[in-house]
């Protein structure tokens, strides 16, 4: 997977652990405990991928390779002078 794909799609997750601590009880202190923890290990590992894709992602100006135009080869005289003798 790709690491942006994957950003997003942990960033997705964080954004509902928290939508889900915001909502349930606080009447239960151990299970908003385990979301706690759970929000912090899903910033953990979305900070993880941040370093190895840019760890990955090479610089623009070092991968950039030149590209030498060359035109295309015209015929000689000679070459064009047989091409008719052939086709007529």
């Amino acid at each position: 997977m790709k690491a942006i794909k994957a950003h997003k799609r942990i960033s997705h997750a964080e954004d509902l652990i928290s939508d889900v601590l915001e909502r349930y009880s606080e009447d239960e202190p151990e299970i908003r405990q385990k979301l706690l923890d759970a929000k912090a290990a899903v910033g953990r590992a979305k900070e993880a991928v941040s370093l190895q894709a840019a760890a990955r992602t090479p610089k623009k100006a070092a991968t950039k390779r030149a590209t030498v135009k060359v035109p295309p080869v015209k015929p000689t005289r000679k070459q064009r002078t047989m091409k008719r003798d052939y086709e007529g």
